[in-house]
């Protein structure tokens, strides 16, 4: 078991086994001169302050049973915060955690399995400076946004769930009954028109869409409630098996696409790769970005002169459709050749790729949580508007919540017409 104990000068971390007696962390000491606890803690014999029997018995009994308290300096606390020597953590950096309002314990360090919480947020970290938590100094990490980390941190039915879904992913198509969405998609349309007349009827068109429509909400509902198990990979891989079904101007993906880029390297050419294109049924190329459906990476959390701005994850994703854009117009003539050439197995019979003002789809997070309340306040919402019309001429950023409602609108839509032909 492991608490701290906080006065004006730091803090302490002390320690007792949960069960049988602790006496290898003595061993530990003074064989190697250091020890580990609960794999997140990192001490030093010089940082072990005393270490006693949890009744305060000073006794030098050798009993195995008895369980001994361990008292380790963990924090000075000065300026605010409490100052964390990197290397007690596993880092290189060292933490500052405001001294107010953060309970330290064992939580704020150690995620579920022990998984190191600060050595998860060093890797983000592109500089070697401190990482500061709460507080008033340049570069911190608001309290709150920290505060939120450890609410939303895996537990262990969540990874007990990931690994479930990641073997599900890999290995699910060797086992009878997997099918992938489409698949499925074209069985139900198979089973469902299986008695029906050779006579086309309007309502069998409406009805048809209709139920195309509701299939794809309710597959993409479903998806997004199980978002967390997949990679980025296997998320796209996912979507893509759908896109043609939800985006129906467009008759075929490509992916892995390679580019020239004449402009990195002046006078030389240099290949990009766009993970998605699709193309339209007249041939015209456009980018597809597709994220995992997270929904804290569109606006920034705190205000910059009073707005709200986009996210490093947003703004990258834009900058990034951006160049490829450019690299695509570019390109001219023989670009639409040799694109056409090396992807011409994959398009529809002599149809050719033509780079035609290209435009960007960024399909990315959520403006809904999980039990469908607003993730962005009005504000906020208003803000994401201003940033999806500024790119407007040249991309169409889309939320996985503005797919959904886009869907449902469909539906009604659809309904309401085979309403008015009974």
């Amino acid at each position: 078991m492991i608490w701290f104990e906080v006065d004006e000068k730091g803090v302490t971390l002390e320690y007792v086994a949960d069960l049988g007696n602790n006496q290898w962390v003595a061993r530990e000491l003074e064989q190697n001169g250091r020890v580990t606890l609960t794999k997140v803690f990192f001490f030093r014999q010089a940082d072990l302050i005393d270490d006693k029997p949890d009744d305060g018995d000073d006794d030098d009994d050798d009993d195995d049973d008895e369980q001994k308290l361990y008292r380790f300096r963990f924090a000075t606390t000065k300026g605010g915060y409490h100052h964390i020597p990197g290397r007690i953590l596993g880092l290189k950096s060292d933490v500052l955690i405001v001294a107010q309002g953060v309970m330290l314990d064992r939580k704020t360090f150690a995620a579920e399995r022990n998984i190191g919480i600060f050595r998860h947020i060093a890797k983000l970290k592109k500089d070697s400076g401190a990482i500061v938590i709460g507080g008033d100094r340049e570069g911190n990490i608001p309290l709150e946004a920290f505060l939120e980390l450890l609410e939303r941190f895996p537990n262990t039915m969540e990874l007990n769930r990931y690994a479930a879904a990641r073997v599900e992913a890999v290995l699910g198509e060797f086992f009878e009954g997997k099918q992938s969405a489409r698949e499925q998609y074209e069985t139900y349309l198979n089973k469902r028109n299986a008695s029906a007349s050779s006579r086309v009827r309007k309502e069998e068109l409406l009805q048809a869409e209709l139920d195309k429509f509701v299939f794809l909400r309710d597959t993409l509902s479903a998806w997004l409630d199980q978002a967390t198990n997949y990679s980025e990979k296997q998320w796209q891989a996912m979507v893509i098996s759908v896109i043609l079904l939800l985006f129906p101007k467009y008759v075929a993906v490509l992916e892995n696409v390679r580019i020239a880029d004449f402009y990195s390297t002046p006078g030389r050419r240099k290949n990009r790769y766009i993970d998605l294109c699709l193309v339209d049924a007249n041939g015209n190329i456009d980018v597809i970005e597709i994220k995992k459906p997270f929904d804290d990476v569109l606006l920034s959390k705190s205000l910059y002169r009073d707005n709200y701005v986009p996210t490093k994850e947003l703004s990258g994703t834009i900058m990034q459709a951006e160049k490829y854009l450019i690299h695509l117009s570019k390109w001219g003539v023989d670009g639409e050749r040799e694109l056409s050439e090396r992807y011409g197995t994959k398009l529809p019979a002599d149809l050719q790729i033509r780079v035609t003002n290209p435009k960007a789809m960024l399909l990315l997070g959520r403006d809904r949580r999980a039990g469908g309340a607003a993730a962005l306040t009005e504000s906020q919402s208003f803000d994401l508007e201003v940033i999806k019309r500024k790119y407007a001429n040249m991309m169409d950023i889309v939320t996985y919540d503005d797919l959904l409602r886009r869907l449902d609108r469909i539906i009604a839509s659809v309904a309401s017409r085979m309403a008015a032909e009974e």
